[in-house]
């Protein structure tokens, strides 16, 4: 069901009203400028992140996964948290667990940290750390002013690290405002498969 321009713009002002006030919460008293998730607080975005401005906030959502060696297609909660203190670079935070069919809670899933930088010609440079094992560099562009796409260029695991093949992810914010992504990795043959898509909304920011 397509929506017109006005009911888009009540949607995001009321996004704003709930979200526009909240922020992630400091921990400590450090001498230096807080890590803030909301523009509207805390210190000024760097002038070389504005390619990435849209994505700053903390987004929630569900979305589903296909899992690399059982196969299985699973369905997970995520929540994706991203911050900056003032730098030149962002920082990311992403948590995902698996829930049933009726959105409870089942186990842990996925958890990586990173930060996402771009330099003047709009490279866009994302490096992750993933709790399973292994650490990821991916270089990309921003396709407009809201998707930006990117794909793996090194992937190193630790010896005891899953297994995971180079991938490719498109972010994006949709119509409504929110959060999309996709994921796709290299499987054992060589071939390019689904592994994780989700939709987020923003809570904080």
């Amino acid at each position: 069901m397509t929506r017109s321009g006005n009911e888009a713009i009540a949607d995001a002002e009321q996004r704003a009203a709930e979200t526009g006030d909240k922020n992630v919460p400091a921990v400590g008293d450090l001498p230096l400028p807080i890590d803030t998730a909301n523009l509207r607080l805390g210190p000024d975005l760097h002038p070389g992140l504005l390619a990435l401005l849209p994505m700053v906030g903390v987004w929630e959502g569900e979305g589903e996964g296909h899992h690399p060696l059982t196969h299985d297609d699973y369905r997970f909660g995520q929540q994706i948290i991203v911050s900056h203190d003032g730098g030149n670079y962002l920082c990311w935070q992403s948590r995902s667990w698996v829930i049933d069919e009726d959105g409870a809670y089942v186990r842990p899933d996925l958890r990586e940290t990173g930060f996402w930088r771009i330099g003047e010609d709009d490279t866009i440079e994302l490096m992750l750390t993933h709790a399973e094992g292994s650490i990821e560099l991916y270089y990309g562009r921003p396709l407009n002013q809201t998707s930006w796409n990117l794909t793996t260029d090194v992937t190193i695991r630790t010896e005891t690290g899953q297994h995971t093949g180079a991938a490719k992810r498109l972010y994006g914010l949709v119509p409504d405002g929110d959060l999309a992504y996709v994921e796709e990795r290299l499987d054992g043959e060589g071939e390019l498969t689904p592994r994780l898509s989700a939709k987020l909304s923003r809570v904080i920011g």
